[in-house]
């Protein structure tokens, strides 16, 4: 597969609950764009899993809902699809009758996908969104039909398994609420051991791995981290974007004692999941206990992205298809989703490694961790900000650095980023600065040290043309030379360079001195 002109694709997943759009603009240089994205609330399998049959009325909602999807996408340019769907339709006697009717109204075919491609699309999703850091890790999707379990690293999935324990199908075929929605203590005893018989069978599957955490990225388990998040019991100990197995406790106890109609007022719960969110934290709950894990991480990332994923993965020159570290393929992203001019980025990348270890050999400062990679990134993402306008191009790479989702970083790292490429140029650091002021002192310093090596990679290729093939610090009894070995005339980006000296005496506190000979 290759991508001579950009394509626009429609990516749809047709779940129990919802269904949901992705629409890609893929270009040349191996960036994508995101279009449009949209989910709806269909209940496809509402009532389904007595007799294994979609109901009349789900399968008209179902299909009035994606033929709506499918034109809102061709009127955003969309010219292929990708569609999959899963539990519901998988487990149904009349699924295909559902898929076929879907084609014939818009031309567009729905494939059914087994339980272990769902899962392993899921993986693939969530995955590609965050750094592992080699570690192993357990996946959780709780659907509306199914829930998917995946043990996995970065790199591959090493279990695989679809559970038929859905929210919507537990909550329709186990739990019997009281009149009024409350669900009673005996129930959820009488659920639990249900959970457990169907888990106990997956539970010594996973415990042969070295698990470390545990990621959750369905609507149910976001949807429990956010009331987390906002009811008082929790608050204090609440970590975001966690949540633990005493939280959920909490929950199950509280949300099973509200009436239903109160329960659709609790803050963080959409009304529509919450006649099935009790089922859904009990499931959750029982999966993280037999895995002896403390809590579940969450991401907002699912089969959709998965789909996309495994899509660009088969297109030559696009990173994903590359085997790089999900960071690196992120920030070479944004970089050629602004039109960078690469060449010179990775240039400034080599230059500024260059100048940070020769730094740390001089003595100019010590190897703090994680600063390598930090000064890397910065250093490709540099210039994103010229892509709105080259005038305080270093302020608009700070924005769009700290405000384009970077995958596989978190919050502080980004933020980091993004201050060593804003003070590639003009100011230095200043302490009354926003955020600059907000960092603890380590570092503050670490970006006053590493965005001074950008500032001095960037006056070294000044013309844009590569000519200084190497620079490096070397240390002198009372001065630090700065050694250039040029290629060409470099008179103008040492002249550059010249300009930085006095930046570069008041963050070491040592006079700099510059040599250059020809390479």
């Amino acid at each position: 597969m290759h991508l001579n002109t950009p394509r626009i694709i429609g990516f749809i997943d047709l779940g129990t609950n919802s269904v949901r759009l992705l629409v890609v603009r893929l270009n040349q240089n191996g960036s994508y764009t995101l279009v449009t994205q949209q989910k709806e609330v269909i209940r496809l399998g509402e009532g389904e899993f007595t007799d294994n049959r979609l109901t009349d009325a789900a399968m008209q909602r179902a299909t009035g809902v994606i033929v709506r999807l499918i034109e809102l996408a061709k009127s955003r340019g969309a010219e292929e699809f990708v569609a999959v769907a899963t539990s519901a339709t998988r487990e149904a006697s009349n699924g295909e009758e559902l898929c076929n009717r879907i084609e014939d109204l818009t031309g567009v075919q729905i494939h059914i996908i087994s339980g272990a491609e769902e899962a392993r699309l899921i993986w693939l999703g969530v995955s590609s969104g965050i750094d592992l850091k080699g570690e192993t890790a357990l996946f959780i999707d709780i659907g509306g039909g199914s829930t998917e379990i995946i043990v996995g690293d970065q790199h591959e999935p090493f279990f695989l398994r679809s559970l038929k324990l859905g929210a919507i199908r537990t909550t329709g075929m186990f739990v019997q609420a009281e009149k009024d929605g409350r669900v009673s203590q005996h129930m959820l005893f009488s659920l639990r051991r249900r959970i457990e018989h169907e888990i106990v069978h997956i539970a010594r599957h996973i415990n042969t791995w070295n698990i470390t955490r545990a990621i959750g990225s369905s609507g149910t388990i976001l949807s429990l981290e956010t009331v987390a998040a906002s009811h008082k019991p929790c608050v204090s100990s609440h970590i975001p974007g966690f949540i633990s197995i005493e939280e959920l406790d909490i929950l199950i106890r509280y949300l099973s004692n509200l009436p239903l109609h109160m329960r659709k007022e609790v803050p963080g719960l959409n009304s529509d999941r919450a006649d099935i969110i009790i089922a859904g934290a009990v499931i959750l709950h029982e999966i993280v206990k037999v895995s002896g894990l403390k809590g579940v991480y969450t991401s907002s990332r699912s089969l959709r992205d998965g789909l996309l994923v495994d899509y660009i993965t088969r297109i030559p020159g696009f990173p994903h298809a590359e085997p790089v570290s999900i960071r690196e393929r992120s920030v070479r992203h944004l970089g050629r989703l602004c039109h960078i001019d690469e060449p010179h980025a990775s240039h400034i990348v080599k230059l500024s490694l260059q100048l940070y270890h020769s730094g740390i050999r001089a003595g100019l400062f010590p190897s703090y961790d994680e600063a390598e990679e930090l000064l890397s990134h910065a250093a490709y993402l540099h210039d994103v900000g010229q892509f709105i306008s080259f005038s305080n191009h270093h302020q608009h790479s700070f924005y769009l650095i700290t405000q384009v989702p970077l995958l596989g970083f978190n919050q502080h790292e980004v933020l980091m980023i993004g201050l060593i490429a804003r003070y590639h140029r003009k100011k230095l650091p200043r302490q009354r600065d926003n955020p600059f002021q907000e960092l603890d002192r380590t570092d503050r310093r670490i970006v006053r040290v590493l965005s001074l090596l950008l500032r001095i990679a960037e006056n070294l290729d000044r013309s844009h043309d590569r000519r200084i093939e190497k620079a490096e610090f070397i240390r002198k009894k009372d001065r630090v030379v700065l050694s250039v070995s040029c290629i060409s005339d470099c008179s103008l980006e040492i002249w550059a360079v010249e300009s930085e000296k006095d930046s570069f005496f008041r963050t070491f506190r040592t006079k700099l001195q510059i040599d250059t000979h020809r390479g």
